[in-house]
Order: C-alpha cells, then structure tokens, then sequence
C-alpha cells in the first residue's frame, strides 16, 4: 500500500471518513469498534469543528496536530490542558491557555 496523502483529521471528521467507507463495503472487527469509539466521542458539529478549529488556528504557537488533539480531547481544566501538552514542545502562557479553555468551552 502506498501512502498518498497524510493529514490530521478530528474525530469528527475520522466520523465521516469511515462511515462513508463503511457505506461502500462491509468493514472489519477493527473498523467496526474504531467507528463505534467515534460514534460515542466525536461530539462536534460540522459547523462547530470548523469554527473551533478557526478559533484555534490564530493561536499562533499552535500546530494542526495539537490544534486537533484539543478537538478530540476537549479539556474541561487547566490540569486536562496540561496533561495534553506534556510531551509537546510548545511553551504557550497561563493567558494563552485560558484563551485555549475558553475556545473548548463555546464549543463543549
């Protein structure tokens, strides 16, 4: 198999991807539990994971893999935000991780 192309997805977004595949054949054991994980997580709207992932992106210390960890992860807390940026390498400030929670909030 050759990869062609590779970009982060939300679990909203992983959502559509696989129930459209799952659509067009009969998926497998793995599939069938990966969709349901995400049937039962992915609490986003189309409307609402486009927006949030806008309001995030003009953080500018942000990359896409983290601006999507927040998506699927979606921190209550400054103790979750920590957790979640543990082993990243970005130094973002008590302001910009309020701005973060509260970004997490509107959409929560």
């Amino acid at each position: 198999m050759e990869i062609v192309e590779e970009k982060y997805v939300d679990w909203h977004e992983a959502r559509k991807i696989m129930e459209k595949k799952a659509k067009e054949s009969e998926p497998g054991y793995e599939q069938k539990n990966a969709l349901e994980h995400l049937k039962k997580f992915s609490k986003l709207t189309d409307k609402d994971a486009k927006a949030m992932f806008g309001e995030l992106a003009k953080m500018e210390k942000l990359k896409d893999r983290q601006i999507i960890a927040v998506m699927n992860m979606m921190p209550k807390d400054m103790d979750e935000l920590r957790v979640l940026f543990a082993n990243e390498i970005v130094s973002l400030t008590e302001e910009q991780k309020k701005d973060i929670l509260s970004v997490v909030k509107k959409y929560a």
